[in-house]
């Protein structure tokens, strides 16, 4: 008597790649295959064409942008078009700005897949709070400016209250830490505020739009004169905005002894 076996379900693979900050020159060669390796890419918002460049031209790639005060991609939605994908046998590859696990989401993401039985690699990328600031000539720490760093959020999620800037800004100052704002620029007015009950108001900061990307811009100004810096010369998201003595590593800084300027 003959007996029937079933085939196996194929089961795919899962890989979170960081693109970095959007320079495709600053891509890691470990993410640069992962993406040429991939049978469908979910793809960021801010993953340019050029680093898009390096995927098979037979993949599927699947566009899935998330922006603050834009139309997005609901999270849920990602993550369960990820584990089809996967389980219906294809190498996923999801393609992020910067890092995955610098307020990327990509911890969500990790968790969910290996709830669902997944296992997942993370490869990671430069994230444009570090890329920002190198751009302009400028270290994050300094044993004589800085003894450290924080990465800090800007945007919370609906029902949270964010961030405590008042703690924050007494830390940094005590501890001398050059802070690094992602997602900022809606709300700089309270952090400005917030930050000013424990740092100095002539506190430099730098404001960088589109770091590493042939447009980028960038503002130097004072904790003080933040927001009216920011509305002045127009610079909205995506932004990273540097508060601390580092940014006065700048060589415009320093050439223009404080004279502050848009480039």
């Amino acid at each position: 008597m003959n007996s029937l076996s079933s085939s196996p379900i194929p089961q795919g693979s899962c890989t979170l790649v960081g693109a970095g900050p959007g320079d495709p020159e600053l891509l890691t060669i470990k993410a640069a295959k992962a993406i040429a390796g991939a049978s469908v890419l979910f793809v960021d918002d801010l993953v340019s064409d050029a680093i898009l460049a390096h995927a098979n031209p037979n993949a599927r790639v699947v566009y899935v942008g998330k922006r603050g005060g834009c139309k997005s991609t609901p999270q849920a939605f990602i993550e369960k078009l990820m584990v089809a994908a996967v389980h219906e046998g294809e190498n996923v590859v999801r393609l992020k700005g910067g890092d995955p696990f610098i307020f990327g989401r990509g911890g969500e993401e990790v968790e969910h897949l290996r709830e669902a039985g997944i296992a997942v690699q993370v490869i990671n990328g430069i994230t444009s709070g570090l890329a920002g600031l190198t751009s302009l000539g400028a270290p994050l720490t300094h044993r004589d400016r800085a003894h450290g760093v924080l990465f800090m959020t800007g945007h919370a999620k609906p029902g949270d209250s964010g961030p405590d800037w008042r703690l924050i800004a007494a830390t940094a100052h005590a501890a001398r830490l050059t802070l690094v704002i992602y997602m900022g620029v809606s709300g700089v007015q309270r952090i400005r505020d917030e930050l000013l009950t424990g740092l100095p108001g002539n506190t430099p900061v730098a404001i960088i739009q589109h770091a590493s990307l042939p447009h980028q811009r960038h503002a130097l100004t004072f904790l003080q004169d933040l927001p009216e810096c920011i509305a002045e010369n127009q610079l909205g998201s995506p932004s990273i905005i540097v508060v601390g003595d580092v940014v006065q590593g700048i060589a415009a800084w320093q050439a223009e002894q404080g004279q502050l300027r848009v480039a």
